[in-house]
């Protein structure tokens, strides 16, 4: 069963994504949702402050979710599945994928790519805090796309991207 690294930029449909390639067959998580429910705002004012900060959290965090997603991909693995059910893939959506130097654990890796107005927009529409500070942070979509196994772009319909993505799960 192929590992799978699912990135892209803020806003480019990354969580889109993860939901169409559930519906796909792949097993998946977001090490976002393994990080737990927290104050977002809070996480972010703090965590874009200084780079000190940004480190010290995630230093924190990132082998805690580490930890979580090596558990999760082990249950996947192991099932115990029945005749026909086994994830097609297990896919872990990871912001960071690339900024953390996470590529080589994967068998692959996917990169959601949308026009940078439909970006903004989405983003706009979530209240993302520190919208600037978080774009910095991360590499831009032309680099995450370079690096990346597969590139699937998420300008129109969530059907479209479901077939995009249904066509790299062939392939994999």
């Amino acid at each position: 069963m192929p590992f799978v690294g699912l990135t892209g930029g803020m806003g480019a449909g990354k969580s889109t994504a993860l939901g169409a390639l559930e519906r796909l067959g792949a097993a998946v998580i977001s090490s976002d949702a393994v990080g737990g429910l927290v104050d977002r705002s809070a996480v972010a004012a703090r965590a874009f402050a200084t780079q000190e900060d940004r480190s010290w959290l995630e230093g924190l965090l990132w082998p805690l979710v580490g930890a979580r997603v090596a558990s999760w991909l082990l249950s996947v693995r192991t099932g115990p599945w029945s005749e026909g059910a086994r994830p097609r893939a297990a896919v872990v959506e990871v912001p960071l994928l690339f900024e953390a130097g996470l590529e080589s654990i994967y068998d692959a890796t996917i990169a959601v790519v949308s026009d940078e107005s439909v970006r903004a927009e989405r983003a706009a529409a979530r209240g993302h805090a520190l919208a600037d500070e978080r774009a910095a942070r991360q590499l831009s979509q032309h680099e995450k796309a370079r690096r990346a196994t597969f590139v699937v772009r998420n300008d129109g319909t969530e059907e479209d991207l479901q077939r995009e993505l249904s066509e790299v799960l062939d392939k994999l």
